[in-house]
């Protein structure tokens, strides 16, 4: 059974035990209201609730969401412990979260170890706390405090908790002992209950919603969720406590049926997910990674080196010279200074964590190194050369990997006489900051290294994904076509701002004209360079970019690229000149320009994204759809509360994106937008993208 009542002397012990993290499943709540009510009729004077395991309970049962909810519903339960005739004390070790700090917020008294944290990080999954956290924790913490717990979602550490009247005391060593000592303490003073619920409504002054309100519209642009939560606290300040979880319930649910929550908890259940490779066995052996070498100590190089470092690994960064060295490690330094200016890291921990990149220009240094990454510009053979000298000095055993965002990693690896042990491992800029890490495995790959960079994924903290190998990925591939489709509507009749507000507004983190301007212009006018005149595509969907770079015009970092930059505040703007060149190219081209409505820029760069999508699933490149929509949460910066690209098509449904797809190809480009076999299977099989990998 997950939940255990025992009477010890005169306190009731209610123990749960249900792993991993001991979540509010039905048998969990079921087990919790049979303890509590078997409390209220025997001999106890007060209980206490503590959790077995590594956790205390830390959330409801993801795994039931979208279900019929069943008997005892968690409010309901929550309501039966806060109305228990004995004292409850909830005992938290680990992490209270979600359901789980609701639950301690509805008993009477709450105890932690230091090591504690508790929060509310619903609005993560486009929810909002359902069971009373809305209208308990501002009567205990103040509107404020409830506010800013509940719309980040991050936890708290117990000592704050305790700070802000969450917890009543911090306890050390055994955590049963603890509880059981401070129960008996009630029981001698003659404590009985004291309710949340009752305590006074919290007062604010109402300036502060709309002020919350103002902040979240723009920091969680486009969200539902964190603005239901400020209208819940409001609630708590002027309504009586069962108003106020009436319409807590009210908003719950409404958030629950919504598309946006839907969206979260694909995403939510996606990144677990692509964890898993299906051929891979969960227990691969992985070998042992210390020691890292990077290669290439520009913005790139750099970042992914800092991972490392972060991660407690020693890292040799190598570079062709001491002046390129020097301005990388200089980048390292003044990325540390700033985390501890931001109050991530403390001076000394910046200074230990530094000290582990050694700087080196002499490739002997990464002869005894574990893992060796390459992160020199896109060039073949300026990889494979180093691919060579790196099977001529690295150890036996030794991961050779490239940072390649494009090339092809089968070509890199057959360089060497160890073609098992190459892999490619894609950070994304700036690599120290970005969560996802797409692994490409190539044809030779072994079992083994795949196995040890997912593991090491986990261990430098990013989200990873598998790709097979193609031109880009999974990623860039998708990429080419989304910026396609920007680069044709400006030189058809848009403007570098319409299109990024259009972006921007429908949830996109940033406009595409802003990203080409901060990767670089110059990046992919060197990219094409390398290709013939054919392989280089419409002249529409770069010419403009070309013209650009021709005139020094390389995006952020020359001060002007789409738009001119703000040297200080690096502000942007669309300039004369930038509409100019845009204006001449399109004639030079013979385009005819029009008004393009930001309904069109949507949907074609959406939608192009999605065509591409069904392509490289159904050439395997992608393992999953929901791989895909990982890779563009966590890289592209695509809205979370729209699930991805291809949960996005199920959402809107793929006859309508096929019937839009259908359309381009015959008002634009048939080239271009000729519709993917799979999405016009599925569509021919009236099945959605979801049901059909649910089937494979």
């Amino acid at each position: 059974m997950p939940v255990k009542y025992e009477l010890l002397d005169d306190v009731g012990v209610v123990t749960i035990s249900s792993p991993p993290v001991n979540a509010l499943s039905h048998a969990v709540r079921a087990g919790i209201q049979s303890a509590i009510r078997q409390a209220q009729a025997d001999d106890s004077k007060a209980v206490v609730i503590l959790c077995a395991g590594r956790t205390f309970v830390a959330g409801a049962d993801i795994k039931e969401f979208g279900k019929p909810p069943m008997d005892p519903w968690l409010p309901e339960l929550l309501n039966e412990v806060e109305a228990s005739s004995k004292p409850v004390v909830a005992a938290i070790h680990g992490t209270a979260l979600g359901g789980g700090l609701e639950l301690a917020l509805a008993s009477h008294y709450r105890i932690a170890l230091p090591s504690a944290k508790v929060g509310l990080p619903e609005v993560k999954l486009g929810l909002l706390p359902g069971a009373g956290g809305t209208q308990r924790l501002p009567r205990l913490a103040g509107a404020i405090a409830a506010l800013d717990l509940m719309t980040s979602g991050v936890p708290m550490a117990a000592e704050a908790a305790q700070t802000q009247g969450l917890i009543d005391a911090i306890v050390e060593g055994d955590l049963t002992d603890a509880a059981l000592s401070f129960a008996k303490k009630l029981i001698a003073d003659g404590a009985g209950p004291r309710c949340s619920s009752e305590l006074p409504a919290p007062e604010a002054d109402p300036s502060i919603f709309a002020e919350y309100r103002r902040t979240l519209a723009k920091r969680a642009r486009g969200q539902i969720a964190p603005q239901k939560i400020i209208d819940c606290v409001e609630a708590s300040t002027s309504l009586p406590f069962p108003d106020g979880l009436q319409k807590e319930r009210e908003h719950f649910m409404e958030l629950m049926a919504g598309a946006q929550s839907a969206g979260m908890r694909h995403v939510f259940f996606a990144e677990r997910e692509a964890r898993k490779v299906p051929d891979i066995a969960k227990d691969t052996p992985t070998r042992d990674i210390k020691k890292v070498g990077v290669i290439g100590a520009g913005t790139m190089g750099s970042g992914i080196a800092m991972n490392f470092a972060n991660a407690g690994l020693d890292v040799s960064l190598l570079e062709v010279n001491d002046d390129a060295l020097g301005r990388g490690l200089e980048t390292i330094a003044k990325n540390y200074a700033g985390g501890v200016k931001r109050g991530k890291m403390t001076q000394e921990q910046a200074v230990a964590t530094r000290n582990r990149i050694v700087g080196t220009t002499n490739y002997e240094k990464l002869a005894d190194a574990d893992l060796v990454v390459e992160a020199v510009f896109e060039n073949l053979s300026l990889k494979q050369d180093i691919f060579e000298r790196l099977d001529e000095i690295c150890k036996p055993g030794a991961i050779l990997a490239t940072n390649t965002s494009y090339q092809d990693v089968n070509k890199i690896a057959a360089v060497t006489r160890r073609p098992e042990d190459v892999i490619g491992l894609h950070f994304f800029s700036p690599a120290h900051i970005m969560k996802l890490l797409e692994i490409v495995r190539a044809d030779s790959t072994a079992d083994d290294v795949l196995a040890t960079c997912l593991s090491l994924a986990k261990k430098i903290r990013k989200v990873a994904v598998v790709a097979g190998v193609c031109y880009g990925f999974i990623g860039n591939r998708m990429l080419q076509h989304y910026g396609r489709e920007a680069q044709l509507c400006l030189i058809e009749g848009s403007t570098p701002d319409a299109i990024d507000t259009a972006l921007q507004q429908w949830g996109m983190a940033m406009g595409p004209m802003r990203v080409f301007d901060l990767a670089g212009l110059d990046v992919g006018y060197k990219a094409r360079q390398g290709l013939s005149v054919e392989e280089r595509g419409d002249p529409k969907a770069y010419r403009i970019a070309d013209a650009l770079v021709e005139m020094g015009r390389l995006g952020q970092k020359s001060g002007a690229g789409f738009y001119t930059y703000d040297a200080e505040s690096r502000d942007y703007k669309v300039d004369d000149e930038s509409i100019a060149v845009i204006e001449r190219e399109a004639e030079v081209l013979g385009v005819v320009r029009r008004e393009i409505d930001a309904g069109e820029i949507v949907d074609r760069l959406i939608f192009a994204l999605i065509n591409e999508g069904m392509k490289i699933v159904e050439e395997g490149i992608a393992q999953r759809p929901s791989d895909i929509d990982v890779v563009y949460i966590y890289g592209y910066g695509f809205p979370a509360y729209r699930g991805g690209p291809m949960h996005y098509a199920d959402t809107v449904g793929l006859v309508e994106v096929y019937k839009r797809i259908c359309g381009f190809r015959d008002s634009l480009d048939e080239d271009n937008w000729s519709p993917a076999p799979l999405l016009k299977k599925l569509v021919d099989e009236k099945t959605t993208l979801a049901e059909w990998a649910a089937a494979r």
